[in-house]
């Protein structure tokens, strides 16, 4: 890891006007928020623009609705060149699971046929390729990656999964429970040249990847807008170029089904557009008060201080180094290993996200890898060094007790 922000320094982006960034989030400053890479945070700015926009929703329905698709469609115009592709070519969804559901619903499978996914892969996305193989008959095979296999084995470890029989391959730009790229577009060459199409889940690529959409190699691509670009929530782009994309539907049939693609995504009767009015305006917000370039750096450094401060707080009930550093790691997401005992299964984890919560104040993700568990540090402007010291110094001990109900009488 870079050792441009030791553990030491005292970090705080500032915005160009003298203000904390932290002001700009409508966050309770009683609660400690290290989790921003599962649900996000929408800047004040943003939210009084969404709520601007259902107000004059609701003063003339009449003036609103009809024309919501116009709408809709200028937003994708001008969120398309943040991702690195064209406006005709995406789609907005509620959400990255929404925009694999989309796939998985225009695609026909055989008996015997395969689709491959991987032990990284996000859990309601891996469902649905489940649900899609049992429609079928067919199969869901999953490559076993461990988490600290480099680009080169990753791509190793699916030339030897894929068959003759693979149909489909589900691969992650940016994993959610282990905080790492995957080379998507050396993945998706190999996978075209056996026959099979490629879905790459972007849930957490954009803000965080420049271009993210822009040659990641897959025949359609997905990423949530509320993350890292702090967009409202329910906003999320499906993006592609297949030739067969007008097979691709909405989930809900509306007045647009009979518009090619992408028009007829953008009329969905009465749902609540603004999510995805709202989205360019958050995207611009970062751009203006701080870039997005220089957001990106903020968040490394952040994050590298933040693993290590509580690493070194951690590291004495740790078997091995308490610190992970994962091969292609991205800018505002670290690992940090629990004490033995502690998050070996998702539900485990998602306990212990909650019993923090309530216990300490601090909002924080905890993942389960291989029977592992690991703190999941997000970090964005808003989070400063006190926050890590924060959880040092509060949720450590707690974890520490936690750690000791486990261990046997």
């Amino acid at each position: 890891m870079p050792a441009s922000a030791p553990a030491s320094a005292r970090l705080q982006a500032t915005f160009a006007d003298g203000r904390p960034a932290s002001e700009a989030w409508p966050l309770d400053p009683d609660i400690v928020h290290l989790n921003h890479g599962s649900f996000g945070a929408v800047p004040t700015e943003v939210v009084r623009y969404q709520d601007e926009l259902r107000a004059e929703a609701d003063r003339s329905p009449v003036g609103w609705f009809p024309r919501l698709g116009e709408y809709v469609g200028a937003a994708r115009a001008e969120i398309a060149p943040f991702l690195g592709v064209d406006a005709d070519d995406t789609v907005f969804v509620p959400n990255a699971s929404a925009a694999a559901t989309v796939v998985y619903n225009a695609l026909r499978l055989e008996t015997g046929d395969e689709i491959l996914v991987t032990d990284h892969g996000y859990g309601a996305v891996s469902m649905g390729a489940r649900r899609l193989a049992a429609r079928f008959g067919a199969r869901l095979s999953v490559v076993r990656i461990p988490l600290l296999a480099t680009d080169d084995e990753v791509v190793g470890l699916f030339a030897e999964a894929l068959s003759d029989r693979t149909r489909l391959v589900v691969v992650d730009q940016i994993t959610s429970p282990t905080a790492r790229r995957f080379p998507t577009k050396e993945i998706a060459r190999i996978a075209h040249d056996r026959g099979a199409r490629v879905l790459v889940d972007g849930a957490h690529a954009p803000g965080l990847v420049p271009d993210a959409a822009a040659d990641t190699g897959g025949d359609w691509w997905f990423g949530n807008l509320h993350k890292w670009p702090c967009a409202p929530r329910g906003a999320a782009i499906l993006a592609t170029e297949a030739p067969d994309r007008d097979e691709l539907w909405p989930l809900i049939d509306s007045w647009g089904a009979n518009e090619p693609f992408p028009a007829r995504f953008d009329t969905q009767g009465t749902i609540d557009a603004t999510t995805y009015l709202a989205a360019p305006r958050a995207i611009s917000f970062v751009e203006r008060e701080y870039g997005w370039a220089r957001t990106r750096e903020t968040m490394s450094d952040l994050a590298d201080q933040g693993a290590r401060i509580i690493a070194d707080a951690m590291q004495s009930r740790v078997s091995g180094e308490a610190l992970v550093s994962v091969p292609s790691p991205v800018p505002s997401m670290r690992l940090v290993r629990l004490p033995d005992g502690l998050g070996r299964a998702r539900e485990d984890a998602d306990e212990l996200r909650m019993r923090l919560l309530d216990l300490t104040g601090i909002e924080a993700a905890f993942t389960s890898f291989e029977g592992i568990g690991y703190l999941r540090l997000s970090a964005h402007l808003y989070t400063e060094t006190r926050d890590f010291e924060a959880f040092a110094e509060r949720a450590v001990p707690q974890i520490f007790a936690l750690a000791d109900e486990r261990l046997p009488a």
